[in-house]
């Protein structure tokens, strides 16, 4: 069966964004979890750009999900040497190292447990249909994931 191309992001998410960056720089949480504003400087103008990400801990490392296959902030880091991270006015550098889909994978499919929110949004996204562990699994190099290393 052939795949539907890649969802586009709704019109709406830059606003909601910008709402949730101003948010998160207040040490708001919402939803429940801890989103964290990644910054990063844009690939051709090497101006910050921000956006809200929420990390999920695995057998003590950090990783973020990309919501959206092809995301510009997915570019960004993957031609930035470090980016900052910021929860409320606690900032600090890191290295997003992208794994491999394979590697990916049990990353992927601890998702829904680990960011019960980001279910919503990649369900309303068209990514996965039902939420199911192996959903998100099947989304394994097509949704990017990081994981953050601290920079000294």
């Amino acid at each position: 069966m052939a795949r539907a191309a890649d969802p586009k992001p709704p019109w709406w998410l830059k606003p909601a964004n910008k709402v949730f960056i101003r948010m998160s720089r207040l040490g708001l949480s919402f939803g429940g979890e801890s989103p964290v504003v990644l910054t990063v400087p844009g690939r051709k103008s090497g101006r910050p750009r921000s956006t809200p990400v929420t990390p999920m801990t695995v057998d003590g490392r950090e990783y973020v999900v990309a919501g959206f296959p092809g995301a510009d902030w997915v570019a960004n880091v993957r031609a930035a040497e470090e980016v900052t991270v910021a929860r409320g006015r606690k900032i600090r550098r890191v290295r997003m190292v992208e794994l491999a889909a394979e590697d990916a994978r049990p990353l992927l499919r601890a998702f829904p447990e680990e960011v019960p929110t980001g279910v919503g949004f990649m369900k309303r996204a068209g990514l996965v249909d039902e939420g199911r562990p192996e959903e998100f699994e099947a989304l394994a190099g097509r949704c990017a994931v990081f994981r953050l290393d601290g920079v000294q």
